[in-house]
This record gives structure tokens, sequence and C-alpha cells, in this order.
């Protein structure tokens, strides 16, 4: 019908082919297959090629609004490479990832990008056993057996422990994440060393860990702190949805953000700019992150190794009204 070899045909209908033909033969076979109501068969396609163009996302918690960004990101880049996105959560057991990493090998995925991992995990050893290409996103093992594109936690938590110092703050409480989480304990680790350069008081009173990154954990661990410091006049949180705990917990004991404590969190996930106040954070950059590990994740399925297998991206302070200089505490509402 349009005088071609069916060789030709089957690049021009491939997205990570089609850059082989020549660009109006490419279109009159695009037109001509939409004529006929022509759609690919993946199923078939994948038995003969054994591969299914399809990429799994692993994420932890996909109401976490940081993870939307991530997961755009890898999209579009695989997307541009033919490939689709098969995205679950996995929640927080390991079981559970466990059983969704089977069914995702069952139907042949050709890579994993997993954003669930813990500092020792079990769902990445199993993919690694597997011979499953894998990349780490937002989070990391200890191990360093997986590419991965994180932030530099370290640094993002020594900016927002030094913002808050440069506005007088001296008693500084941290609002830390899970330990077994690559993102709790670094953030931790990188208060612990703004702290400590400032000359400030790095005390075991002055750190909450939360048991998880919500709000209700949040509220939770902001309390403790309160009940512990009286006198502390600045929180450095260890994401954002803890830091709008803070916010909770704040409330309920009759003082206010940023005029009695002073709130910083991290990540700058979507909307915390339209809270009341609008939280001052660190800045990650997830979709930059999902972007960078879906190009790995493409280099690896290829049989590229990456130059640059561990990627740390370089946070930034977004200052907005939820700090403020230190003043003198005032008395909470009994």
């Amino acid at each position: 019908m349009i005088g071609v070899h069916p060789s030709t045909v089957s690049r021009a209908l491939d997205p990570a082919k089609r850059h082989l033909v020549a660009a109006e033969v490419a279109e009159r076979i695009r037109q001509t297959a939409d004529e006929l109501g022509y759609r690919p068969n993946p199923v078939a396609a994948s038995l003969r090629t054994q591969r299914s163009a399809l990429v799994g996302v692993l994420v932890p918690d996909i109401a976490n609004p940081v993870f939307s960004p991530i997961i755009s990101g890898i999209s579009e880049v695989v997307r541009g490479a033919g490939y689709s996105t098969i995205v679950a959560d996995t929640g927080s057991e390991s079981d559970a990832g466990l059983r969704l990493i089977d069914e995702l090998i069952a139907r042949r995925v050709d890579g994993l990008v997993l954003a669930s991992v813990s500092r020792s995990d079990a769902v990445l050893d199993h993919c690694l056993a597997e011979g499953v290409k894998v990349v780490l996103v937002n989070r990391a093992d200890d191990s360093g057996r997986a590419p991965s594109v994180v932030s530099d936690d370290i640094a993002g938590m020594k900016v927002a422990v030094e913002h808050l110092h440069g506005l007088g703050h001296r008693i500084i409480g941290h609002v830390g994440g899970p330990e077994h989480l690559s993102t709790g304990h670094l953030r931790r680790l990188g208060y612990e060393q703004a702290m400590a350069g400032l000359g400030l008081d790095v005390e075991t009173r002055l750190i909450a860990a939360a048991r998880a990154y919500d709000r209700t954990e949040g509220a939770r661990a902001t309390g403790l702190l309160l009940d512990r410091n009286p006198d502390m006049t600045a929180i450095a949180a260890a994401n954002d949805l803890l830091a709008l705990g803070a916010y909770e917990a704040i409330r309920a004991r009759g003082l206010a953000c940023p005029a009695d404590i002073a709130v910083v969190g991290h990540n700058d996930m979507p909307l915390v700019d339209l809270v009341e106040p609008p939280l001052t954070t660190i800045r990650i950059g997830p979709r930059e992150m999902g972007c960078d590990a879906a190009r790995i994740l493409l280099g690896l399925m290829s049989g590229e190794e990456p130059a640059e297998p561990h990627h740390v991206l370089v946070p930034t302070l977004v200052i907005r009204s939820s700090t403020g200089p230190a003043r003198p505490r005032r008395p909470a509402a009994s």
C-alpha cells in the first residue's frame, strides 16, 4: 500500500527506532496505520523481543506529594524512549514490596526505579538477585550496590540550620525522619553537624524522631520537643509533611509560627507555598531526580554503565513566611 519494507514499517511505528526512518516516510506510515485502525500489540511484541517496553516505579506512599514530580520526571524521559511506566505503592511493609516486585518481573518489566528503599533493603536484594536493572531515587541504601539519584541530605539540613541561626535562633529543635531511611539518617547527621559547627548545643532533648513521614508523626514529635524545651524558638524538620505536623502542634499549644516558633521543612513538595504561613523549606529538585534516574535506567537497559552511578543533587533554600527573627518566647496558653 505504501511501498516500503515491513521492517521499515516496524521501525516507524516504534518510538525508540523512529529516528532511523526518514521523517516523511515515518509520517506516511503513521497516517496509513491510523486510517487502517492499527494498534500495536504489546503482548505479542514482548513475546517476540523478550522486552515489555515497561518500566516499574515503586513509591512508599503515593499520597505523599513529593513523589508526584519524581514520577512525572521518570515518565517523561522513558516515554521519549518508547517505554511506559507502571507505578506501584509499596506502603511501609517490605513483604508488600517483594510481592509487587515479583508481579512486575512476571510482567517482564525492563527495569525498575525504586523510591522506596530503606538503608538495608530486602526489596533491593531481591531485585539484584533476579538480575533486574534498577536505579534508586530520593532514598538510597547503605551498600551503594545500585545506581542512585538523591539530594545532598546532609548539606540540605545544614542550610536549614544555618538559615535559622542567621535569624538569631540558638535553641533549634529537629523533627527527624525515620532512622532506617537514608533521608532520616542523613538529615539528622546534617542537623548535628550544623549545630556543632555553629557552636550550639547538640543534645538528645532537641531531637525527636518521627516513625513515619506524615503530619501525625510531625505533630507528635513536635509535642515532645515543646515539652522538653520550653525555650526552643525554631524547628528544622526532616520533611515538609513533618513540618506541617509541627504547625498543628504549635497551634495546639496556643503558639504561633513564626512569632514563637520558626519552622523549616525539607523537600519543597507541591503546595507548601499555599499553606499558612507559607513554608520555608529546602528544595531538593524531585522532578530533576526523576529525570536523571530515568536516564541512568535507560542506559543500563541498553547495556551502558553510568559514568556517575551515584548522582547527588545540590539542595537550595526557599525562604517563605514560616521563618523570622528569634524573639523571646511568650508563655503558652494554659
